[in-house]
C-alpha cells in the first residue's frame, strides 16, 4: 500500500475522492443498468485512474518536502497532512489537487509554501534592566562619635552614614542597564540614585540625588568575548577589592589602603582585557559554586585614564596609565580538589591635581604612584583573601601648610567561611583586618588617614533576591579632615540589607 510519511495512507484518500468525484456516475448506474454503455464505463475508468495518478503524485510531493524538511529546518515546509484531509473530504464537488500541465499527459507537483526566514531582534530589544538597593543602619557603640574642634571624630571614608546622630540611610540605589548591540559591540550604564550633594540649603546635605557610575561600551574586535576594548566611564583596573561589585562584597565597605587609589574606583579613559578560556572556565566554575569574584574584568588589563577621579573634570592634562594581571590556579593536582588560589598583581603611574580649600584644584599635579599585589584562597569551605600595596601621592603638611608628596601604604588581611546548607540559606561568616598610612586624594587638601581597624561579620544569603549582613567592628582612625587631628576610637555596629532586581 502506497503510504505518506506520517503513516496516512493511500487508501482513505481514494475512497474520498471516490466518493465525491465518482458518486453521482455510480448512482446512475444503480437506477439504471442497463443504460449504462460500455462507453461511460470506459470513461469512468479512466477518471478514476486519472485521479489516483494525481494523487499519486500529491503524496510523492509531500514525502519530498517532508523529507527536505527534516535534513534541513530553513528549508520549505509543506502544508500539514493532517489538514489536507479534512479539506478534502468537505470539497463538494472536489477541487483537484494538482492540475495536469497541458499536453503533458502527468500531474503536476503540487505547490508547497515556504516559510519566510526569522527576523532577528532590534538591538534595543536584546537590552536587560537589573540592580540592586543597601539600606544601613549605622551605630557607634562607643567611642568618639563626636569631638571638640580640631579633634577627630569616628568617621569612616567609605561610608557618609557613619556619624553621630544617624540612624537609617540608603548606601546604593542602582539601576543598570546592559545587553550586546551587536556581535561586536555592548553596552553598560549604571546610574546610583543615592548620591548625597552639600551646600544646597545653608549648607544642608541633599541625599537622594542621582551621579553616574558607568557609562562605557565593550568593543570585541573579533567577534571573540576572550578579548575586549572598552571605552567609556568605568572601573580602574587597580585593586583587586576595588574591581568587586559592591553588591558582591562580604565587607560593607573597601578598604582604606586599596579604595584611597582610586576613590569611586572610576574614571573615563580606554582599557584592553583579555581572558583566556583556561581561566574564564575556572571562573565560570567558582561562580557557579556561590564564589564571591570580582567581576569579568580579564586576566589582564591595561588602560589609559584621565586621572582625576570619577566624575571629576580632567585639569593637568596628563594621564593615569595602568596595568593588571591575575590568574586562578585549580589545586585539583595536590590533592585539594576544588579549591582554587588567585595571585596577582597592578601598578598605577599617575599625576593629580587635589581639590584645595581655597577653591577649585592644586595648580600643581602631584605623584601618585602605585603598586600593589593580592591573592585569594576561594573558601572551600575556608578561605584567605588579602591585599597590599605601597606608593606615593599627595599628602598635606600640617607644618607647611601645604600639599607635598609623600610615601604611602597599607592593605588588609581577611578569612571567611562559605556554608552552603544552614536553616536561614547559604551563610558568610568572615573577618578582617586593615591598615593604612597615607594620604587621601579624594578629599579636601588630599588630608593624611591613619587607620587600623578590626573587624567580624556574617552575611546570610536569605534567597537569590535577598540577603542581610551584619558587622562588629574596633576602629581607630584619623579623620579624612587636615584640621582635625589626633585618632578617634570607638566600636561599631552595622546591618545592611541588600535586595537585587
Amino acid at each position: 500500500m502506497f503510504r505518506i510519511a506520517d503513516g496516512l495512507s493511500i487508501a482513505p484518500l481514494a475512497a474520498i475522492l471516490l466518493a465525491g468525484t465518482s458518486a453521482p456516475a455510480l448512482a446512475q448506474s444503480a437506477q439504471d443498468p442497463a443504460a449504462t454503455s460500455e462507453a461511460d464505463q470506459a470513461r469512468t475508468i479512466a477518471d478514476l485512474q486519472r485521479q489516483i495518478d494525481e494523487l499519486k503524485a500529491m503524496v510523492a510531493a509531500l514525502q519530498a518536502a517532508q523529507t527536505a524538511q527534516a535534513s534541513a529546518p530553513p528549508a520549505a515546509v509543506p502544508a500539514p497532512v493532517a489538514a489536507t484531509a479534512p479539506a478534502m473530504a468537505q470539497a463538494a464537488p472536489p477541487q483537484p489537487v494538482a492540475e495536469a500541465r497541458p499536453n503533458s499527459g502527468e500531474p503536476s507537483v503540487p505547490q508547497v509554501a515556504v516559510a519566510a526566514p526569522p527576523k532577528g531582534k532590534q538591538w534595543y530589544e536584546k537590552l536587560r534592566l537589573r540592580g540592586y538597593t543597601q539600606m544601613r543602619l549605622n551605630e557607634i557603640v562607643s567611642g568618639d562619635a563626636t569631638a571638640p574642634a580640631g579633634v577627630s571624630r569616628l568617621r569612616t571614608i567609605g561610608d557618609s552614614g557613619v556619624r553621630a546622630d544617624n540612624n537609617f540611610s540608603f548606601r546604593r540605589i542602582r539601576l543598570i542597564l546592559q545587553g550586546d548591540v551587536n556581535d561586536y559591540v555592548s553596552l553598560y550604564f549604571q546610574p546610583d540614585f543615592a548620591a548625597a550633594v552639600s551646600n544646597q540649603s545653608v549648607g544642608e546635605r541633599r541625599e537622594g540625588t542621582v551621579s553616574l557610575r558607568d557609562m562605557y561600551a565593550d568593543v570585541f574586535p573579533t567577534g571573540d568575548k576572550s578579548f575586549r576594548i572598552r571605552l567609556g566611564q568605568s572601573k580602574v583596573p587597580f585593586g583587586w577589592e576595588n574591581l568587586q561589585s559592591s553588591s558582591n562584597r562580604l565587607a560593607l565597605d573597601r578598604t582604606d589602603g586599596i579604595n584611597s587609589a582610586l576613590p569611586g574606583e572610576r574614571d573615563i579613559g580606554i582599557v584592553a582585557y583579555y581572558t583566556p578560556d583556561q581561566v574564564q572556565e575556572i571562573w565560570d566554575r567558582l561562580a557557579a559554586d556561590g564564589q564571591k569574584l570580582f567581576g569579568n574584568y580579564g586576566a589582564f588589563g591595561v588602560g589609559v585614564f584621565n586621572g582625576q577621579g570619577i566624575n571629576r573634570t580632567e585639569t593637568n592634562n596628563s594621564t593615569m596609565q595602568v596595568a593588571m594581571a591575575t590568574w586562578p590556579f585549580a589545586l585539583d593536582g595536590i590533592g585539594l580538589d576544588g579549591q582554587v588560589f588567585e595571585l596577582g598583581g597592578a601598578i598605577l603611574r599617575n599625576r593629580v591635581s587635589p581639590e584645595v580649600r581655597t577653591g577649585g584644584v592644586s595648580p600643581v599635579a602631584f605623584k601618585d604612584n602605585r603598586v600593589g599585589l593580592h591573592a585569594i584562597l576561594y573558601p572551600q569551605p575556608f578561605g584567605l583573601q588579602g591585599e597590599w600595596n605601597w606608593g606615593t601621592g599627595p599628602e598635606f603638611d600640617p607644618v607647611t601648610g601645604r600639599i607635598e608628596e609623600r610615601p604611602l601604604r597599607g592593605g588588609y588581611v581577611q578569612a571567611m567561611m562559605k556554608i552552603d546548607e544552614s536553616p536561614v540559606g547559604r551563610i558568610y561568616p568572615f573577618a578582617r583586618w586593615q591598615y593604612y598610612r597615607g594620604g587621601f586624594k579624594g578629599a579636601v587638601n588630599a588630608p593624611r588617614l591613619e587607620t587600623e581597624e578590626l573587624e567580624i561579620g556574617l552575611e546570610v544569603l536569605l534567597n537569590s533576591a535577598l540577603e542581610l549582613t551584619a558587622t562588629y567592628g574596633w576602629a581607630s582612625r584619623k579623620e579624612a579632615d587636615e584640621r582635625r587631628f589626633g585618632r578617634a576610637e570607638g566600636e561599631l555596629l552595622r546591618l545592611q540589607a541588600q535586595w537585587n532586581y
